[in-house]
């Protein structure tokens, strides 16, 4: 590091370049009162293309950018999934070659977007061994860190998502719910690549059939159903229109939920959400659902389970246990399992994160 960095921080809280920073789980990382670290904002994107995130794609990722801006660290979270692992690697050498540490938190060891795991093996065999230090969510996604490339990360569990005003509304609302019916919610999305929900949509309309007042929700994304949708997908879309024929399905066609009111009230209103991962490693969606009371039935792959009480069921890429994905639905029928987390739960796991980082960013600053 070099001196003038030091001096920096001394002055006052370490500058880190999050990438992203606008993002709900980087903007939880801080304390939620009281000093915390000063994290850059995302520049404007040259090239934006989604109308989802405003950081995507990430300029920070740019050795153009690392090598001439002011920060302490960078921390990449997530962002880099186009990026080559050659332009990752004149990443690292533009921050390394400034004095500046890296951290880096693995979120997934196998990325839901990509098809095939080629790419992001290849990404991770350049951030892993070259980040000052690593961060990842659960103890199994540490194990597998440590098994693949002989690296030691923190485990820091992921904060909550919805914000702490919110979970209250909500939990104040479902307790005085009484409408009687038991409400399983299967969210299609637009069929990400680590998605699979036709393996489960027949076992989980026959099964939620055969419950007293249930109704199975499947919600998906309008583009998926039009012709000229930039995901459409004639198969998906016939499957789920005959389901929808029967009397305890509700089919709901409407656009990416952008509005983060409509988003939670959405997952307020169900009893369970089941999870379609045939691959993947940990889940944003699954915490947005414990914060706001809704059980989580979610697959073996990964490391979902890991992340707080869910019910399980097994799938991967290569199988579906159709019978302990019944179990798990006629489980959450019958216990109504109080898996949901609550606001002061929430409050205190904050402070343990935002201290966890802490140290991990003294440690790095302080090394160098």
């Amino acid at each position: 590091m070099t001196a003038a960095s030091v001096n920096h921080q001394s002055e006052g809280p370490v500058v880190v370049a999050s990438v992203p920073a606008d993002h709900v789980y980087i903007r939880h990382l801080s304390p939620e009162e009281g000093p915390g670290p000063r994290r850059l904002a995302d520049p404007v994107p040259d090239d934006p293309r989604s109308a989802e995130q405003t950081w995507w794609p990430p300029r920070m990722l740019s050795p153009g950018w690392a090598s001439t801006q002011d920060y302490d660290l960078m921390h990449v979270h997530f962002g880099f999934d186009a990026r080559t692992p050659q332009e990752l690697a004149a990443l690292v050498s533009a921050v390394h070659d400034r004095g500046r540490p890296l951290v880096f938190t693995v979120h997934d060891l196998r990325n839901p977007h990509h098809p095939t795991r080629a790419l992001h093996d290849e990404q991770l065999d350049v951030l892993v061994p070259a980040a000052d230090a690593l961060i990842t969510l659960t103890r199994g996604a540490a194990e597998e860190i440590r098994r693949r490339w002989g690296r030691e990360a923190v485990v820091v569990p992921h904060p909550h998502v919805v914000d702490l005003r919110t979970m209250q509304i909500a939990a104040d609302a479902r307790s005085r719910r009484r409408t009687g019916v038991f409400r399983v919610g299967l969210h299609v999305k637009s069929v990400r690549a680590g998605m699979d929900p036709l393996a489960v949509l027949p076992v989980l309309v026959e099964v939620v059939g055969r419950l007293p007042l249930a109704v199975l929700q499947v919600n998906v994304h309008d583009e998926l159903f039009e012709p000229d949708g930039r995901r459409h997908d004639p198969a998906v879309a016939a499957a789920l229109t005959a389901a929808a024929r029967h009397r305890h399905v509700d089919l709901r066609v409407h656009p990416y939920l952008a509005d983060d009111r409509r988003f939670f009230s959405y997952l307020n209103s169900l009893d369970v959400s089941v999870l379609p991962y045939r691959f993947g490693t940990h889940s944003g969606w699954l915490e947005a659902c414990r914060d706001l009371g809704t059980t989580v039935i979610a697959p073996t792959c990964g490391y979902f389970a890991e992340q707080g009480p869910v019910l399980t069921y097994g799938m991967d890429e290569q199988r579906l246990d159709a019978d302990s994905l019944r179990d798990a639905v006629v489980t959450a029928y019958d216990e109504r399992p109080p898996f949901g987390a609550t606001v002061p739960e929430r409050r205190r796991q904050r402070a343990d994160v935002a201290h966890a980082h802490d140290e991990v960013y003294r440690s790095v600053t302080e090394a160098g």
